[in-house]
């Protein structure tokens, strides 16, 4: 039985096998090997499409000259509409559950967006490549591996139930006022202190008369100096010995620098006009608003000093070139840090330095 078996099947596969294809058997010359050249394995391809195929049409030499989208764009009657074709990105930060949130500033499709920087200035490349490392390693505090701080006691204080009274009491405060808070916190990598902005502030005391040209000197001078267009205020509280009415006169200017304008200020107040003034021992050491921020007047002598207005020197008169307020915004959290910054880059400081 199991001798026919085989025998079995081998017949009734026979004429399966020996039956006509139903396609037709045609033999291919094409080879598929790696090594086909690019333009046979292309003809062959175009060959395979439809006549009606637009890949194998040519596109007439005129159309393509013709063809100009920007002319065709202006010659429409009525602009596409703007929600559908013309992205612009949301111009106002509306809080985080807003639907539409303004990309970052230093995404290209911001509105707030600027190319750049393609090359630094020499103030800010020397922070980068030196000050900062010196600060870091100045303000380096070792913790070895394993240490753990020691824990911190509750702020509150519990009652000691030695009175019925203390029952289902609030919680007591600590000893000797609230708890204070640290004098400085430890300098890292990505907390080390620099320069923010810089604030050019000019009270011109002269401009509450009629005659308003004082203020448009200081407005020249402070924008000559800053290459900032200046804002102008009015006053807030009233001077009888100056005749200044409060929210009437405007008597004050204000330049504010951020970035590359910034920078650039530094540079020239650091390298060209406070070594020139005589004796002038540097900024008071003991300056500074506990936040970070330096503060310093110049006189009208020591302003003329600056590039700016010393070669075009004729056309501010000279009893009208104004004093002004420096103040130094950094990103530190005491004035000690910023002290130490401002003296990296380059600013004297004078007399005892207050902790």
């Amino acid at each position: 039985m199991a001798i026919r078996e085989p025998s079995r099947y081998l017949v009734k596969a026979l004429p399966r096998a020996l039956a006509p294809s139903a396609r037709p058997q045609v033999f291919s010359a094409r080879r598929n090997a790696s090594d086909e050249a690019p333009a046979r394995r292309l003809s062959n391809q175009l060959d395979d499409l439809e006549t009606g195929s637009s890949l194998t049409s040519q596109v007439a030499a005129d159309a393509a000259k013709s063809f100009d989208p920007i002319a065709r764009s202006k010659a429409r009657k009525t602009q596409l509409p703007r929600s559908r074709y013309q992205f612009r990105s949301p111009k106002y930060y509306r809080g985080p559950l807003h639907p539409h949130q303004p990309p970052a500033p230093s995404d290209p499709s911001s509105r707030l967006f600027v190319p750049g920087p393609f090359s630094l200035p020499r103030v800010e490349q020397t922070y980068q490549s030196t000050v900062a490392s010196d600060i870091l390693t100045l303000c380096y505090v070792h913790t070895p591996p394993g240490f753990k701080p020691p824990p911190k006691s509750a702020r509150l204080r519990e009652w000691d139930d030695s009175s019925p009274y203390h029952k289902n009491r609030p919680l007591r405060g600590p000893r000797g006022g609230d708890v204070l808070r640290l004098l400085r916190k430890p300098i890292k990598f990505n907390n080390i202190p620099q320069v923010e902005r810089i604030t050019i502030h000019s009270y011109v005391k002269e401009a509450a008369s009629d005659n308003s040209s004082w203020l448009h000197v200081a407005g020249m001078a402070i924008q000559a100096i800053s290459n900032v267009r200046v804002e102008t205020f009015k006053s807030k509280t009233s001077v009888a010995t100056w005749h200044i009415v409060p929210g009437r006169d405007t008597v004050a200017v204000k330049a504010e620098l951020k970035g590359e304008e910034m920078y650039h200020f530094l540079g020239k107040l650091i390298d060209v006009v406070l070594p020139r003034i005589k004796d002038w021992p540097g900024i008071k050491g003991s300056s500074g608003d506990s936040s970070g921020n330096i503060s310093f007047g110049l006189v009208s002598e020591n302003v003329a000093m600056f590039p700016e207005i010393e070669v075009n020197y004729d056309m501010y008169p000279p009893k009208m070139i104004p004093g002004c307020h420096i103040t130094l915004h950094t990103t530190a959290n005491s004035d000690k840090d910023a002290r130490l910054l401002l003296s990296a880059m380059g600013i004297p400081f004078h007399g005892k330095i207050a902790v």
